[in-house]
């Protein structure tokens, strides 16, 4: 009778053990478009995190991850959708790293994950419309919502006795709703926004545009804009014409190719984006500069994240099926568990293999509320001598 317990318990066991697989993981992010100078150490962050993985040979019983890229464009949501699309039917990916803007990532999540049943996590989309968005529980985000960004970027505006600003933001849903939540929370706090209007990215001439900010006044800039689109070419018209010397620089505005591109006159200038000073963050900045990218470039260390979170909670779930690792994003982003920083990878597969919870902190202090939300650290920035310094960390 015990040799066949024995025997019965064995054939379980076989049963339910997991089968190595090569799991293909998607990584769509605007590798053209007005990011793509900032997308190559996003992508490098997040396959930074596949390879370890990879080099552990800890995962799901030697299942190997594969990474298959596609071009988000970051604005254009038809090209978004069919890239998404081939990644999923062609390819068959198992999850999506990505989007990166916040238009092409809502329209990806309903046209693409949600009909194919594929979840995915992005460490760059921030609109808070996306935090009511029907997902199926299939959305996820390693970076804070800009209701949340609206309100840092407030209280280091006042902090520095700036009381008056007019805002220019790129016309679709990420930048209406950083404008919008930001003009909230500053005027709620006895700030006064003198204007409000949204910019295209691709014009050859933006001098109306300043001629409308310089009229309404104010005593700085805010532009939320992308880096290298309409958001440079606005800050370039509005120092030719003598309208703003000093520029609020959002998340989508830092970055080194700006800095280089204005030049002087953007020094002075001040801004925030979603940062940590954490250990784990330390831990990546080693992690990222041995592997030849710059850590401190924007979404690097949410990149790597949204792409740990994903091969971790497939590992917790014993499964690379969506609707099987999507349920355990939560519980392996947060507490109680053993903590889990960047560079710990393999050491988190073992814990899970062991049946020991991990709370997984990584390189940006990852906690995760509500839906799939990051509740978010954000790194005050101010050029200076044509460089980007970090101020503090909020």
């Amino acid at each position: 009778m015990k040799k066949l317990l024995l025997a019965t318990a064995a054939t379980a066991l076989f049963a339910g053990a997991v089968q190595a697989e090569d799991v293909k993981v998607g990584i769509i992010l605007g590798f053209t478009g007005p990011l793509e100078s900032i997308t190559p150490a996003m992508a490098a962050g997040a396959e930074l995190a596949i390879k370890e993985v990879n080099d552990s040979g800890k995962f799901m019983s030697g299942s190997t991850v594969s990474v298959v890229r596609a071009d988000s464009t970051c604005i254009d949501a038809a090209a978004a959708t069919a890239a998404a699309e081939r990644l999923v039917t062609a390819d068959g990916v198992k999850a999506i790293m990505g989007a990166d803007c916040s238009g092409v990532t809502g329209a990806i999540l309903q046209n693409v994950a949600r009909a194919n049943g594929v979840a995915m996590i992005s460490p760059s989309a921030t609109s808070p419309g996306l935090t009511d968005a029907e997902d199926d529980g299939l959305f996820f985000r390693t970076a804070p919502s800009d209701a949340r960004q609206g309100v840092v970027m407030t209280e280091i505006i006042l902090e520095k006795g700036i009381k008056s600003v007019a805002v220019t933001y790129t016309n679709n849903d990420y930048g209406k709703g950083l404008a919008d939540s930001f003009a909230a929370a500053f005027t709620a706090a006895g700030g006064s926004v003198t204007i409000s209007a949204p910019h295209d990215d691709d014009k050859a001439d933006y001098s109306a545009e300043v001629g409308s900010l310089a009229s309404a006044g104010g005593e700085a800039l805010v532009v939320a804009g992308y880096t290298d689109k309409g958001g440079k070419s606005i800050i370039q018209a509005s120092l030719d014409a003598g309208a703003f010397s000093t520029f609020v620089l959002p998340d989508g505005m830092v970055g080194e190719q700006l800095v280089a591109d204005i030049g002087p006159g953007l020094n002075g200038s001040f801004g925030q984006l979603p940062g940590s000073d954490s250990q784990g963050a330390e831990l990546f900045k080693a992690l990222a500069t041995a592997a030849g990218f710059d850590p401190s470039s924007a979404y690097a260390g949410e990149s790597y994240d949204a792409a740990a979170l994903i091969l971790l909670s497939m590992a917790a779930a014993g499964s690379s099926e969506s609707k099987a690792w999507s349920g355990k994003v939560m519980d392996v982003a947060n507490a109680p568990g053993e903590p889990i920083l960047a560079g710990e990878l393999g050491k988190a597969l073992d814990l899970i293999a062991a049946g020991t919870d991990i709370d997984y902190i990584g390189a940006t202090a990852v906690e995760l509320i509500g839906g799939g939300e990051s509740a978010g650290n954000f790194r005050e920035i101010e050029i200076k001598d044509g460089k980007i310094e970090t101020v503090k960390f909020r």
